[in-house]
């Protein structure tokens, strides 16, 4: 496995989550649910990307289905985004899941995320459904983004050869 990449002045990293703290302050910024974080967290590899001593960046590559793996969170602090480290945290999962043995890699995001839309696709993924009231049927609170209220999740997909 995969467990430490430099990126210039930045380390993504494998958490031990015995020894850390997981990045609540990142991960809630992909996903706002305390519960689903819960059920996840356990089961999921958690890879951090660090700079100069402080987290950036997070993801979060679950096992779902056999020879399946998905990114089920991704995160970079908001002083650090648009510049390039979500792109090498999708990087690092794709070679990850790749050296872990997936054939196929899934990321969803919500229908009102056109830059993660975009930044997705451009890595490499492409749509493949939409899970209609996904964020209504799973989330107690209306979740908000670029103003609209964010109702389906957009599933993307990448075959890992």
């Amino acid at each position: 496995m995969q467990t430490e990449t430099m990126l210039t002045d930045m380390t993504i990293r494998l958490l031990n989550p015995t020894e850390e703290d997981y990045p609540y302050n990142l991960l809630l910024l992909a996903d706002p649910s305390r519960e689903a974080l819960a059920d996840y967290l356990p089961r999921g590899d958690v890879f951090t990307c660090v700079s100069q001593g402080h987290t950036v960046g997070v993801y979060v590559l679950l096992h779902t289905r056999p020879f399946t793996a998905e990114i089920v969170n991704i995160a970079v602090a908001e002083a650090h985004q648009r510049q390039g480290i979500g792109t090498r945290l999708i990087q690092h999962a794709i070679a990850t899941a790749r050296m872990q043995g997936f054939k196929t890699l899934e990321i969803g995001t919500g229908n009102c995320g056109a830059s993660q839309l975009m930044l997705y696709q451009r890595c490499g993924f492409t749509i493949t459904s939409v899970d209609h009231d996904f964020f209504r049927l799973h989330y107690p609170e209306r979740i908000m983004e670029n103003g609209m209220e964010c109702r389906h999740m957009v599933r993307l997909r990448m075959t890992l050869l």
